[in-house]
């Protein structure tokens, strides 16, 4: 069920920064029109960790209701609280998702034991799949490769989202793990040399953007299109770009806004994309073939 281009999803929110569903199903419809592979909902571009546990749970259960079975759903439930994450997880166990992507504890700073022994509480009590999201550079601790393996071994994890960037570190998972470990970027700039090396797919910020070019790209590259597939990364890597100048999701919510799916607001302690990279980022869309409000 799961590879090519998931969409680690924004999440809209109105003038008042509430929840903006009508928004929502906008950009889900978007989404299974333009042939994304899947959607990651309430993960670190769609600011969960700005949302209260009654709109993270409610967001989720519109998101798969807009989904309609259309398109699979992955809900982000991890936290740095092994009891936390177990608890929102089974919270939504049964709302229809087809997976959970659960990330590496931040902040506590745990040991590889640690983020061992948190993935296989939390795995052992859910009846849904986990994706496994390693990020040290939001959350300090790393997964090392040998404890994905570890954890690779385990029923209901099915992969890893790999955000290190770093085309070793899959080199050396997969020297670790079986085949059938699914193994995501979660990298835009490397997503062809990662499934070029064996990886399944990306979850990804610039999907958000160019949803048909970064889907049509990871089916290139599964495919072994390998020179079509170049020619289309070129063309998103001033994209991928742009859309890291800020934290990651102020330059995409503003990018998606002015494609006219939603507002670009955005929740404390973010700020508004600063304007000085706006015609970098309108630019950038232009060469990746997004048109935006202002070119229409």
């Amino acid at each position: 069920m799961f590879q090519g281009s998931l969409v680690a999803l924004v999440t809209p929110f109105d003038r008042d920064s509430r929840v903006d569903y009508v928004s929502l199903k906008r950009l889900i419809d978007f989404h299974v029109d333009a042939g994304s592979d899947g959607l990651v909902v309430a993960g670190t571009t769609g600011e969960a960790a700005t949302l209260t546990r009654s709109e993270h749970v409610k967001l989720v259960e519109q998101a798969v209701e807009f989904a309609a079975g259309r398109i699979p759903v992955i809900a982000g439930t991890g936290s740095n609280s092994t009891t936390q994450t177990v608890d929102l997880s089974q919270a939504l166990s049964g709302v229809g998702i087809d997976a959970f992507l659960i990330v590496v504890p931040y902040y506590n700073k745990p040991t590889q034991e640690g983020i061992y022994q948190h993935f296989t509480v939390a795995a052992d009590a859910l009846d849904k799949p986990v994706m496994m999201y390693n990020v040290p550079g939001r959350t300090v601790a790393d997964m090392l490769p040998e404890t994905v393996a570890r954890l690779s071994g385990h029923e209901n994890i099915l992969g890893i989202k790999e955000a290190t960037g770093d085309l070793d570190r899959l080199k050396a998972i997969q020297e670790l793990v079986d085949d059938n470990f699914k193994l995501f970027s979660g990298d835009d700039f490397t997503l062809l040399p990662f499934i070029e090396q064996g990886g399944h797919g990306v979850v990804t910020v610039s999907g958000n953007v160019a949803a048909g070019q970064v889907a049509k790209l990871c089916r290139l590259a599964l495919e072994g299109q390998n020179d079509a597939a170049k020619e289309l990364d070129d063309s998103l890597q001033a994209l991928n770009k742009a859309l890291f100048v800020e934290s990651n999701p102020i330059p995409v919510k503003w990018a998606v806004s002015q494609m006219g799916l939603m507002e670009a607001n955005i929740r404390l302690p973010l700020t508004p994309y600063e304007s000085q990279f706006h015609d970098q980022m309108r630019e950038a869309m232009r060469q990746a073939g997004v048109a935006s409000e202002e070119s229409a």
